[in-house]
């Protein structure tokens, strides 16, 4: 076959760019570290690290979520350890108003203090984070969630609770509203709440009391009335007392012995009260209802302001204690139970973030599996490249340089 000297210096230029182009691509890469530089190096595994990739970055995105989550959770349990602190520091020093030899100025001066412990309570439920949201206004993080009104202590945000997604299916809550910490909280023993009249001149002192039987109980209110009347052969008083319901008007029981300490129990309910009431005396039993823990303490500061060092005012002070620590009770363990709320969260983000972790490293992985570079198979191939790069441009040379000249 005849062969013309123009074929053969296209045919050898032609065999000198392929080798050139995959000397190249082996420069390219070694340079970036990668199998896969372009697309067409390996269709169907660059499009597999490309999904391989997306899903990373999701990942990280997540990553950074529960972060995000965690530090706002951490800033909502040191707020609320805060609270928990202020409500115990409340509670003892209404234990220590009920001493018997505290004067009336001993008092006042404690309402003092309840009165700071009231002001740093408002001062943690208006708390803010490092970009100025707050954190128990709900969905409103720019308006402060508790303003003073005449006195009241009122909640300005809404009920929504600030939600972040930290995994493709799972949304955590990272904030909750300030009436569910604050004011959403039953007072009494959650169910019902006793109480004395204030014009009481007995020494009863009423008790928190408990249900005996919930398939009983009524929601209604109801009244202990008080009789007290001489035996006329020992001169001694009778205590009777009479049950009245006061929501149907109707009578309970009439006529019924007291006895100091014994349980009072009728509709599902008991309590007892202690002391002598005098005749005429009335307890108040009613269905327990909201009250805001800065109400409690703002009833709890009126009492040691009001309450005197005779017989009547000090019975009055202790129902008044009695039912003000009862209720601080009822805000400590909505506290508590919010704060083991925020604790599961965090212990449930620490578990997402290891999986996460763990997804990441499988991403990388198959990633390297995928695009990574075999260094010492590229370097052996550079090499043989280049050698057969050299021998072609040699074979070029030689074979461009024969002419029927050089043989004459």
């Amino acid at each position: 076959m005849r062969v013309s000297t123009n074929t053969m210096y296209d045919q050898g230029v032609q065999s000198m760019l392929k080798q050139q182009e995959a000397l190249f691509k082996l420069q390219q890469q070694i340079s970036v570290g990668k199998r896969i530089v372009t697309p067409s190096d390996d269709p169907v595994a660059a499009a597999r690290a490309h999904e391989v990739s997306q899903a990373a970055s999701i990942n990280s995105q997540y990553a950074e979520n529960r972060d995000k989550a965690k530090a706002s959770l951490g800033l909502v349990e040191s707020n609320l350890q805060g609270v928990t602190t202020i409500i115990q520091n409340v509670r003892s020093i209404a234990v220590a108003a009920g001493n018997p030899i505290l004067s009336e100025n001993d008092r006042r001066v404690m309402a003092v203090e309840l009165r700071g412990r009231l002001e740093e309570l408002l001062g943690l439920a208006n708390s803010a984070d490092s970009e100025g949201n707050f954190l128990f206004s709900g969905y409103q993080a720019r308006v402060q969630p508790f303003v003073k009104n005449a006195g009241d202590v009122q909640y300005a945000g809404d009920q929504g609770q600030r939600l972040t997604q930290v995994t493709g299916s799972r949304q955590i809550a990272v904030s909750d509203t300030g009436s569910n910490i604050f004011e959403r909280i039953m007072d009494g023993n959650g169910t019902f709440t006793t109480s004395a009249s204030t014009s009481n001149t007995g020494t009863g002192i009423i008790g928190v009391g408990s249900v005996t039987d919930p398939t009983n109980l009524t929601g209604d209110s109801y009244e202990v009335n008080f009789h007290v009347t001489q035996d006329p052969l020992t001169l001694k008083d009778i205590v009777t007392y009479d049950v009245m319901n006061t929501t149907t008007s109707s009578t309970i029981s009439t006529g019924n012995t007291f006895v100091d300490g014994d349980m009072i129990t009728f509709d599902g309910l008991q309590f007892d009260i202690k002391g002598k009431p005098a005749d005429g005396d009335q307890f108040n039993v009613e269905p327990s209802s909201q009250q805001s823990i800065f109400k409690t303490i703002d009833n709890l500061i009126n009492v040691l302001e009001t309450t005197t060092n005779d017989q009547n005012g000090k019975t009055n002070l202790t129902n008044a204690l009695n039912t003000g620590m009862q209720n601080l009770d009822q805000s400590l363990d909505n506290v508590l139970s919010i704060r083991a709320s925020v604790g599961v969260k965090l212990q449930e983000i620490d578990a997402l973030q290891s999986i996460g972790e763990d997804n990441a490293l499988q991403y990388d992985q198959t990633l390297a599996r995928l695009q990574d570079l075999d260094y010492a198979k590229a370097l052996s191939d550079f090499a043989r490249q280049q050698g057969l790069l050299e021998a072609a441009q040699q074979s070029f040379i030689r074979i461009s340089g024969l002419s029927l000249f050089n043989k004459l």
